[in-house]
């Protein structure tokens, strides 16, 4: 009989510890690593030849909003393309538990707009078989599954489901709601979810972008500190459990003593969302990382995560909800299609429009992409700046009448950020404890494609640009957000860790085009970038990804508290 399952032979083998990397064998027996070293192949039952390959440990996703698709797509996409393996749900203080029967299709509207994912595959596609949290959880676990999932506790399901929803967002809980609200969180610990997640970014706030369906603030955005100080106490008393945070309010210095308060209440690690290179200010993610610095030298746990990926956002005006921060731009565009093109065409709110021009994602940075009117295909590719000295009108009528002319289906680009500097990415890239991510992977399914980031990362960071080794990025994308957030004994390669690997060509990784594939339930559609250069992708030592293609295994994992489940 075969000592071990599998034996991944002849690769170059980097730990995930930041150690050497090392040619070695690595052996897999019931889904964990059993040995790494020089090895028989006669004491394997399968030999995986991963000669002149790069075997590292599988890629750890902790943003992501897989919270419906992965009830139709076990693997994830895109995120399993890119090696990842195990990942994080519920972020940004969304998701479906606890929810009530009757208040289920709200549920699924709140995340239609904020996260752009679509209402009918949702409403197809998840099975609601669950009301509390624990139920979420069982449902899940019976789910096939192609990776590891690890679930938060979003806060805005959570009020609701305490307080009601018209009331979560309009005032404070009352002593006996806090008294709720902390054992329905307490009994969704027990059961297994990591922590609590929110964003919290009022009305007013330079961040406030993020809307309900109806173009209302979330319960999460008016949250009192009280009730978030009292989150954070559930976790201290259990001593376990993570926060995921988003917080921008118009006082910079009261927000980073609020995260430090929470960071000494819980005494949990905090994962602060999210540091990024702007081009506008260069100082913004400099100070941030100061920030950071001083809060490690007095031992608070508090992490950030990188937003590093280089992005551009693909969109048009039927379905664009990334300017709901400006009072007239959401007015305009919360809605159906029939409602955007009469309230884009109304000369009154256009002129407000003008008078009020996006900060997010400005207009001086758009770029026509792609239009099927005859009168203005001459112009594609051309920034909307060229484009409207050409028209000989103002940037907010060129926008608006060539998306009105083919009712609003013209395709437009514009950059996530203002392009950096290559030294002030470099700066975020390099920081040891900025760990990369917040890859959104499952939501603005058609519009980005952010959950490449480990592709993007290895090929342009290490082999390219080589500001990191190897051995660096595999500790930042596997083993330090493996370790932060608590999923135990996974990120590294060594003896009695879960075999979640990958196995590539380093010299050709790469990530491939966009493309758009209509495979979404409900008749939906979403881009795509695959990956070229993985060789396999094991999940729990079982195969599911071999040279780009899906195995059809599903050997994943729920993870309550850190740990798989058989």
């Amino acid at each position: 009989m075969a000592q071990f399952d599998t034996l991944v032979m002849g690769g170059i083998v980097i730990d995930g510890r930041r150690n050497p990397r090392s040619r070695a064998d690595v052996a897999i027996k019931d889904g964990r690593i059993a040995a790494v070293g020089r090895l028989d192949p006669s004491d394997a039952e399968r030999v995986v030849d991963a000669t002149g390959l790069i075997v590292a440990p599988g890629f750890v996703d902790l943003h992501t909003h897989y919270d419906a698709q992965i009830f139709w797509d076990p693997y994830c996409t895109i995120s399993a393309y890119h090696g990842v393996t195990s990942l994080v749900i519920g972020n940004c203080g969304f998701g479906f538990a606890p929810v009530k029967p009757e208040d289920r299709d709200y549920a699924m509207r709140t995340l239609n707009r904020v996260e752009q994912v679509p209402y009918e595959s949702i409403k197809a596609g998840m099975p609601w078989k669950w009301e509390t949290f624990p139920e979420f959880l069982d449902a899940l676990d019976a789910t096939p599954k192609g990776v590891n999932v690890l679930p938060y506790v979003g806060v805005n399901p959570l009020l609701n489901y305490v307080m009601g929803k018209e009331a979560a967002k309009s005032r404070p809980p009352t002593e006996e709601e806090h008294r709720r609200i902390a054992a329905t969180f307490e009994e969704a610990l027990e059961a297994g979810a990591c922590g609590w997640s929110a964003m919290r970014t009022p009305p007013g706030s330079f961040a406030s972008n993020h809307r309900d369906h109806d173009g209302t603030p979330f319960a999460s955005n008016v949250m009192g500190d009280e009730t978030a100080f009292l989150l954070s106490a559930v976790m201290n008393e259990r001593g376990a459990g993570f926060t995921q945070l988003t917080i921008g309010t118009e006082d910079l210095e009261a927000d980073n003593r609020h995260v430090e308060k929470l960071a000494e209440i819980g005494g949990r690690p905090i994962l602060w969302n999210s540091l990024f290179p702007d081009g506008d200010m260069p100082e913004f993610h400099r100070s941030y990382q100061q920030w950071f610095n001083r809060c490690r030298e007095r031992g608070l746990p508090l992490y950030c995560q990188g937003m590093t990926v280089e992005t551009t956002l693909t969109f048009s005006l039927d379905d664009w909800a990334l300017w709901d921060h400006d009072d007239a731009w959401r007015e305009a565009l919360v809605g159906d299609t029939g409602h955007r093109i009469a309230a884009l065409s109304d000369t009154g709110l256009r002129e407000r429009l003008k008078k009020q021009p996006p900060i997010l994602y400005p207009p001086e940075l758009i770029r026509l992409a792609g239009t099927q009117h005859p009168d203005f295909k001459p112009y594609v590719n051309l920034p909307l700046t060229e484009i409207a000295v050409k028209l000989g009108k103002h940037l907010i009528d060129a926008l608006l009448d060539i998306s009105l002319a083919e009712d609003l289906a013209t395709i437009w680009e514009v950059p996530l950020r203002p392009p950096p500097a290559d030294e002030h990415l470099r700066e975020i890239v390099q920081d040891p404890f900025v760990i990369p991510g917040v890859s959104d992977g499952g939501a603005h399914a058609k519009i980005s494609t952010m959950a490449r980031f480990p592709t993007e990362h290895i090929q342009r960071y290490v082999r390219e640009k080589q500001w990191l080794t190897l051995e660096e990025m595999h500790w930042k994308i596997s083993a330090l957000p493996a370790w932060m957030a608590g999923f135990h004994d996974r990120g590294t390669i060594v003896p009695g860790a879960p075999a979640d690997l990958v196995v590539y060509d380093f010299e050709n990784l790469k990530v491939l085009p966009p493309e758009v594939e209509h495979d979404l339930p409900g008749g939906e559609w979403r881009r795509v970038q695959r990956a070229e250069g993985y060789r396999y992708v094991l999940v729990n030592g079982v195969v599911t990804f071999q040279d780009g293609q899906c195995t059809r295994a599903t050997p994943g994992r729920l993870l309550r508290h850190g740990v798989g489940t058989d």
